[in-house]
C-alpha cells in the first residue's frame, strides 16, 4: 500500500522546521513546497499569533464544530453528511465569510509548460547501481535498454510516483521509463505492438 506525502511529512507538509518554534528552512523543500516554487507560487509562512490563530479558528470550527453540526442535524451516514456539506452547510459559509474582489477578472494563469501530473507529484533523486538498476523503497527498478547510452551505473536519476502509484525514471529532462506500482516496468504500445 502507497503511503500519501502527507502520511510520510506529519503536519510538516508545507514546510521544514528545524527546530521546534523556530524559522522554517526556505532552501529545503517539502514535496508540496517544491511543487508550489516549480509553479512560480511563493509560500509565506506564517510567524505571528495572529497568523496562526487564524488557521487554528479555521480547523476547530471543521473538525470540532462541524461534527457537532452534523450530528445535531441527524447526519448517520457518509453520503447524508455530504449532501448536507453541498447543499446546507458550504453556501452558509461562504455567504458569511466572502469578501468581494478589490478588482473584477481572475488571478488565474494558464499552465502552458509540462505535465502537471510531473510537477505535483512526489519526486526522489536516487542514484543508479552496478547493476543498471535504481533501488526504491523496497523495489528494484530495471533500466531498460537505451539509445542515447549504453548504461546508467553511478548517474543521478531522478524519480517521479503519480497519485496513482505508478513510478516514471528521468535522468535529465527526458523520461527514460514508466513502471507499475510493484515497480514492474511498462513497456509502451507501439513497443509492445513491434515485438
Amino acid at each position: 500500500m502507497t503511503t500519501s506525502v502527507f502520511q510520510r511529512y506529519g503536519g510538516s507538509y508545507y514546510w521544514l522546521t528545524p527546530e521546534v518554534g523556530g524559522k522554517v528552512d526556505k532552501q529545503r523543500l517539502t514535496p508540496f513546497g517544491r511543487a508550489m516554487h516549480h509553479l512560480g507560487i511563493e509560500m509565506i509562512p506564517a510567524y505571528s499569533p495572529e497568523a496562526r490563530g487564524r488557521s487554528e479558528r479555521m480547523f476547530r470550527t471543521h473538525q470540532d464544530r462541524l461534527p457537532k453540526e452534523l450530528a445535531m442535524h441527524g447526519m448517520t451516514t457518509m453520503d447524508a453528511a455530504t449532501t448536507y456539506l453541498k447543499k446546507t452547510y458550504l453556501p452558509a459559509f461562504n455567504d458569511e465569510f466572502k469578501v468581494s474582489a478589490a478588482i473584477e477578472g481572475s488571478a488565474f494563469v494558464p499552465w502552458l509548460t509540462g505535465n502537471i501530473d510531473d510537477v505535483l507529484g512526489e519526486q526522489y533523486d536516487r542514484m543508479v547501481g552496478k547493476n543498471n538498476c535504481v533501488s526504491f523503497e523496497g523495489l528494484t527498478l530495471q533500466i531498460p535498454k537505451d539509445q542515447y547510452r549504453c548504461h546508467y551505473v553511478k548517474a543521478k536519476v531522478r524519480i517521479h510516483r503519480s497519485v496513482d502509484g505508478q513510478l516514471a525514471l528521468f535522468p535529465g529532462p527526458r523520461k527514460l521509463s514508466d513502471y507499475n506500482a510493484k515497480g514492474e516496468i511498462i513497456v509502451p504500445l507501439k513497443q509492445a505492438q513491434a515485438a
